[in-house]
């Protein structure tokens, strides 16, 4: 046979390879159902509160929880710990520029203080920044600085049975009306890539040229949430016409160059346990920026990170736009959602990047929303196998600024997959305890929330259920 034959039978081939070999282990501890029982109720039925040593497969999410590959920790050994101007440092910052290039770069310890600097330099009382769709973090920290998060996500993304290729896309029109009404109170506009909160669906090349126009014809800072850009850029890649014959990288930074600035959480995309970062144009809001950074974080050449995590990120900045990686880690997503609906699972179609997202609100429609369903569903899926997942719904969602209650525009349950951390075996027991608790889904019962904190209350929130 030719090469080229050969090249297109490859790609036919359905088994899912990993573009990597097992270096080392650790152990999981398998627990019996009496003990996840105890387990989950002394936790208060939430799963932050678990032990990890209590959790079989943990899909609790993606950030942080991935495996480094053997370069980025020979990179550890590179570390330099200068408390200002670390060799490291001056990596890091070239590393993000290659993708990103804007022309300040802070680090931050993760991306939530990204966030913190950003709202508090640019929120307040009477302010609204709009999103496709916030989540929890970013919401918190525009919410804290007195400004109103408002969601803009196409309808499409409202509807989870609905196959649409980019259902993460902002509606641009809803956004250009709150210019015209607002404009003078909107500090700056996001867009989050992929949208986390609406089922990790991606966002198009397309729509973000169009809200980069509409926000620079208005005046207002575009920025970018832009902690999974390499999987929204795959999807780019391979959904929108004429993005086809691009390489990933040059993809990620034209979505860089339509927009003034990103706010980072560099435990997705990047491969870190630890780490983000702040990227700007503006020369007075970045000092404005530094200055908080210095308050809260560090110096601006460590930001609150070790400089061998600063160089494991520079390494895994290079891994994350590797098309076989990206190839492997979509398609294996693809893999267990797939597999859910077949199963007769509702889930959120397309399939995300780096979650497979359970439409709880179908899946337990007896459960009224403000007794919160999708918790309901993560309890019982660690119950019956181990399974640690998150609710995104009502109990993430729920609370409003002004303390009352209403239902989240949806009710999922998401189970996030770590990069490069569990196997295809893993994976297919995953399907068989979801199918099991989906079989078993009309005797779940609805809980109430009897401990919730002032903020992100879904993080240390108790439960118990209800009957």
């Amino acid at each position: 046979m030719n090469r080229r034959t050969i090249d297109r039978m490859e790609h036919t081939f359905s088994t899912i390879i990993e573009p990597f070999r097992i270096h080392s282990v650790e152990p999981l501890r398998m627990t019996t159902a009496s003990q996840r029982a105890d387990a989950i109720r002394d936790a208060g039925y939430n799963l932050f509160n678990l032990r990890a040593e209590d959790v079989l497969i943990d899909l609790l999410t993606d950030s942080g929880t991935g495996a480094m590959s053997r370069d980025q920790w020979a990179a550890i050994q590179h570390g330099d710990e200068s408390y200002a101007g670390s060799p490291s440092w001056f990596r890091f910052e070239a590393a993000v520029k290659e993708l990103f290039p804007f022309n300040h770069v802070i680090p931050t310890h993760q991306g939530r203080a990204a966030e913190k600097i950003l709202f508090t330099a640019l929120g307040g009382a009477g302010k609204v920044v709009p999103n496709n769709t916030h989540f929890d973090t970013t919401r918190a920290n525009v919410e804290a600085s007195g400004a109103e998060a408002l969601d803009l996500v196409i309808p499409e993304g409202l509807d989870a049975s609905l196959i649409h290729p980019f259902k993460g896309n902002m509606d641009v029109a809803a956004l250009e009306a709150v210019l015209v009404e607002r404009g003078a109170d909107v500090p700056v506009v996001m867009v989050t890539v992929t949208n986390n909160s609406g089922g990790g669906q991606p966002v198009s090349l397309a729509n973000l040229r169009a809200v980069s126009e509409v926000c620079h014809r208005y005046g207002v800072p575009f920025f970018l949430d832009a902690c999974r850009f390499a999987e929204n850029a795959w999807f780019i890649h391979e959904r929108e016409a004429g993005q086809g014959d691009r390489e990933v990288a040059d993809i990620v930074r034209e979505m860089a160059s339509l927009a003034d600035g990103m706010a980072m959480s560099a435990k997705k995309d990047p491969f870190g346990n630890i780490g983000g970062w702040l990227a700007l144009n503006d020369d007075s809001l970045a000092e404005r920026c530094r200055n908080l950074l210095i308050l809260t974080e560090g110096f601006p050449t460590y930001g609150g990170l070790a400089g061998r995590d600063l160089e494991a990120l520079a390494q895994g900045l290079k891994e994350a736009v590797h098309p076989d990686y990206l190839r492997y880690r979509i398609r294996s997503t693809a893999y267990l959602g797939d597999a859910l609906d077949r199963a007769g699972v509702p889930v959120v179609k397309p399939i995300g990047g780096h979650a497979v997202y359970i439409d709880a609100k179908t899946l337990l429609a007896h459960i009224d929303p403000l007794q919160y369903p999708g918790q309901a569903l993560s309890v019982a899926m660690y119950e019956m196998g181990g399974i640690r997942s998150v609710e995104i719904g009502t109990a993430m969602f729920g609370r409003q600024p002004d303390g009352s209650e209403r239902p989240a525009a949806m009710e999922l349950v998401r189970l996030a997959i770590p990069r490069r951390t569990y196997t295809q075996s893993h994976i297919d027991y995953v399907i068989e305890v979801v199918t099991a608790v989906a079989g078993e889904a009309a005797s779940l019962p609805g809980y109430r929330m009897v401990y919730e904190p002032a903020a992100l209350r879904h993080f240390t929130a108790r439960f118990e259920p209800i009957g």
